[in-house]
């Protein structure tokens, strides 16, 4: 099974105080998820965010609807969580989310491990073909929603650009 790895990092300004409770919140999935998966979380509300929870979503990929299942393996707030894909897509599909404050922004990176069904071979051409082109866009449409809704949020105000 061939792992592939994607990295994102954005920059909002905030507190890690004032920015996490927003990731902790499992119903602002749907607002970083790109319109064009039809993403809708099919838990019951409000999902208590703990090692242990399971949320399940439904999904269309490429026109399949899908139904995916994550679970929380890891919950360090306002640090860190990972969600990892239990039912879905993937193979493999473990998602960590950080959370670093540097002066009046908070750093919000994402590392996915992932890997893609088919045997040898067939794995790099989906993942060539498909599954990274289609990634790539969803965590571009990812940061641009963060850097949308998050100077929203409460915190330090950034300091003035020189000019």
């Amino acid at each position: 099974m061939k792992v592939f790895e994607l990295h994102t990092e954005v920059r909002v300004p905030g507190s890690l105080e004032a920015v996490f409770p927003f990731f902790a919140d499992a119903g602002n999935l749907e607002l970083l998820t790109p319109p064009w998966l039809s993403f809708r979380i099919l838990t019951p509300r409000p999902i208590v965010m703990r090692v242990g929870a399971l949320i399940d979503y439904r999904i269309s990929l490429r026109g399949l609807p899908m139904r995916w299942r994550s679970e929380i393996t890891a919950w360090e707030p306002p640090y860190r969580f990972i969600d990892e894909q239990r039912r879905g897509p993937y193979r493999l599909w473990v998602h960590e989310h950080t959370f670093r404050q540097d002066g009046p922004e908070v750093v919000v990176r994402d590392h996915v491990r992932y890997a893609v069904p088919g045997g040898p071979g067939i794995e790099r051409v989906l993942h060539a073909l498909f599954v990274r082109p289609d990634l790539n866009r969803i965590f571009r449409y990812r940061v641009d929603a963060m850097r949308r809704l998050l100077p929203a949020a409460p915190g330090p105000k950034p300091a003035a650009a020189a000019a």
